[in-house]
């Protein structure tokens, strides 16, 4: 608690100070004369104190490397480590309300303001050393148009550091490898000062003002590790509060924290994501004994896992957030999100999307959680959470199949065991999840696979593999099928069969890759291994294809698609909820790319390069109708299904709008209906079991809602006033 308190005094001052800011200057540039040395094994561990004597090192300008011709002083191409040292003059402390540290590297830094660490990335903790390598390949910026990374220190991080006379700031710049092509170094340090005076240079041209940040119509999540850099793994411990006002209402910075106040333990995620600068982060929440501890976010099912997503490559900024909105329209369990703006150490690091972790928990992939015990019977056939995806971010593979990837590609089908992991199962549960699934994949390949019997139908829970593959090829997600593409399975007393799902990880899915025609709006996502096959793995499993020779598989997702299509999943229906994604995130967006000023500039793996952020959702909303005017015209299989038969009970509601309640008839048998917000939060749960139900709207605020079913079709917009 006494943690928090001090914290949020802290972003007070922070934020009260950046309010009297009243112009931006710099104070060094990477082309003014620093002092650098290659190191070797007799450079002094005390570089970094300002007190060093740098007189027998060389002087050069920045930046400093080789392989980009980006540089003004070149070094050796078998470098793999610099250090530059320069010294600077304040003839004012009192008028400097922050510091701005961009500087562009590649592939690892870490900067120090007299003596004192104050940022680093990609570089294992402790001080350089001569042969210290980067953790991370990152690519320099300025010299194809992009963006340096920011750092941003407010007064009371620096308070205690920047002097009145003269400052030293150190830096090092580290490879990821000691023979890469290139390496960079182009630091600048820029002050923002309340005197209307000019003391120093102007900033860059590609200079933007940092984003004052106090407030947001997001939920504020603020972070802090005490300082200490937040590694890949292990989890360190850090505070996180989060404050939340409710659905339409805005949150101040300097408001208590209402939705979250206490301890956490928290590490970067993510493999390819990993050398972005806008970082994602693994998260647990945690008790005073440092135990984990479930916890109740946003109303959601209490749990201790969660994922802070950087939607950094993402410029539209939803592609994920709406993906799980369509899987749980579908009535499979999803991910569920929130955007939310975020403050790591005092520092404003821009929009992230607060979701839930996959696992086993009732709130979550609900199947029975299985223990090691469950060696007999019932117990032994369930409940198992496994995935074809890649092993760099320290997956281990449980088992190969016996088959290779859909031809003509040849790799091999990788099995990870998820929940739980493959050490902590028993050596007959393992056995057994392999065994189910091998002899899935030889029905499939059998000559009667087909057959309703001894086929494959029998293994698996077919409506899921259904609504998986028309997910996956909606949002055209290169990464389909055979990255993060998760399987769970159910004790034989709840269903037992193996289920497709839940989706995952679609951030470069929805015309957001330049790879692998990523980016048309035409073509069949299960067809990849045509486009992209050849030897070696991450190639599609068959399991798809093979299923669609099944002429009654093939039938079943023609209906599915069609009843979607004139239902949850109409243009109208997916265009309003980007439409209202985007009006959500309006502000929150402008921040955003002031602290990560990437429009207009590439991203990995980016199709489209928007100027604006309205520019890149227009871009998603065209792509969006035009991949699904193609599916329309070349979907699979064939349907009688139409539109008047799937509205041959229709749901009434009346009145709409509303001000107090709502009636609705035309409900059939049993079911659970759901109102939704704007922001795609689910507000209010009625369970009904009768053909006409009334629902109290009183504790809704004024705006847009939409009420869901999704089993039932059910898909409408009400209005509360």
């Amino acid at each position: 608690m006494k943690k928090c308190f001090v914290l949020l005094l802290l972003l007070i001052s922070c934020f009260d100070a950046q309010a009297q800011i009243n112009h931006w200057e710099t104070i060094l540039y990477d082309s003014t004369l620093w002092k650098y040395q290659v190191p070797n094994i007799n450079t002094s561990a005390n570089w970094i104190n300002p007190s060093f004597d740098d007189s027998n090192w060389n002087s050069g300008q920045g930046g400093f490397g080789f392989g980009d011709n980006d540089d003004l002083t070149t070094i050796p191409n078998t470098s793999s480590v610099v250090f530059l040292r320069k010294t600077f003059n304040v003839s004012n402390l009192n008028t400097i309300l922050a510091l701005a540290l961009h500087i562009d590297y590649d592939d690892g830094y870490v900067a120090y303001l007299n003596g004192i660490e104050i940022s680093r990335n990609g570089i294992p903790n402790g001080n350089p050393s001569y042969n210290t390598l980067a953790t991370i390949s990152h690519e320099a910026q300025l010299y194809q148009n992009g963006q340096p990374d920011l750092i941003l220190l407010n007064a009371n991080q620096f308070q205690n550091i920047l002097v009145q006379g003269q400052n030293t700031l150190c830096i090092a710049v580290c490879n990821q490898t000691n023979n890469s092509s290139d390496l960079t170094a182009r630091p600048f340090l820029s002050i923002a000062t309340s005197n209307s005076s000019q003391t120093y240079y102007t900033t860059p041209t590609w200079f933007n003002n940092p984003a004052v940040f106090d407030s947001s119509t997001l939920p504020i999540v603020v972070l802090d590790t005490d300082g200490v850099n937040i590694p890949d793994e292990p989890k360190i411990d850090a505070m996180m509060g989060i404050i939340y006002n409710g659905p339409g209402q805005v949150n101040q910075i300097t408001d208590p924290f209402n939705e979250f106040n206490g301890q956490i333990a928290i590490e970067k995620r993510g493999s390819s994501s990993g050398g972005f600068p806008q970082q994602s982060y693994g998260i647990e929440t945690r008790g005073p004994d440092s135990v984990n501890y479930n916890v109740s976010l946003f109303d959601w099912p209490s749990d201790n896992d969660w994922i802070l997503y950087a939607p950094y490559t993402d410029k539209a900024l939803m592609r994920n957030v709406l993906t799980y909105k369509l899987g749980n329209e579908l009535g499979r369990w999803a991910p569920r999100t929130q955007f939310c703006e975020v403050v790591l150490n005092g520092n404003y690091i821009g929009v992230y999307v607060l979701m839930e972790r996959i696992k086993t928990n009732p709130g979550r992939v609900h199947i029975d959680p299985l223990v090691y015990s469950d060696t007999l019977d019932n117990h032994l056939t369930g409940g198992y959470i496994v995935k074809v995806d890649k092993t760099t971010a320290g997956g281990v593979i449980a088992w190969t199949s016996p088959y290779t990837c859909q031809a003509p590609g040849t790799g091999p089908i990788h099995f990870q065991l998820h929940d739980p992991e493959i050490d902590t199962l028993h050596p007959l549960q393992k056995a057994y999840i392999q065994d189910y699934i091998t002899d899935w994949e030889i029905a499939l390949k059998s000559t009667n696979f087909t057959d309703p019997v001894t086929g494959y139908k029998p293994f698996i829970d077919v409506g899921s593999f259904i609504d998986y593959f028309l997910v996956n090829e909606l949002s055209k997600n290169v990464d389909g099928y055979r990255i993060s593409t998760f399987l769970h399975k159910q004790r034989f007393s709840e269903g037992g069969k193996l289920v497709a799902g839940p989706l995952w990880d679609y951030n470069i899915a929805w015309g957001n890759a330049n790879y692998c025609q990523g980016g048309n709006t035409s073509g069949w996502e299960i067809n990849f291994n045509s486009v992209c096959g050849g030897s070696g793995g991450l190639q599609n499993p068959f399991w798809w294809n093979r299923m669609l020779q099944d002429t009654l598989f093939a039938n079943e997702v023609k209906c599915r698609w069609t009843t979607l299509r004139q239902t949850i999943w109409s243009d109208s229906s997916l265009i309003n909820y980007i439409d209202s994604m985007a009006t959500l995130l309006t502000e929150p967006a402008l921040r955003h790319y002031q602290k990560w000023p990437i429009l207009g500039a590439y991203v990995w793996p980016n199709n489209f390069i928007g100027q604006t952020y309205q520019e890149e959702v227009n871009y998603l909303k065209t792509w969006i109708t035009n991949r699904t005017t193609w599916m329309d015209a070349n979907m699979f299989g064939t349907c009688t299904l139409s539109l008047s038969e799937n509205k041959a009970n229709p749901i009434l509601i009346a009145p709409n709008p509303a001000q107090t309640k709502i009636e609705m008839k035309g409900l059939t048998g049993n079911g659970a209906l759901q109102i939704i917000d704007l922001s795609g939060k689910i507000v209010h749960h009625v369970e009904y079991d009768q053909t006409s139900i009334e629902i109290e709207l009183q504790q809704l605020q004024n705006g847009i809602y939409f009420i869901s079913e999704p089993t039932k079709g059910i898909y409408e917009k009400i209005i509360k006033n």
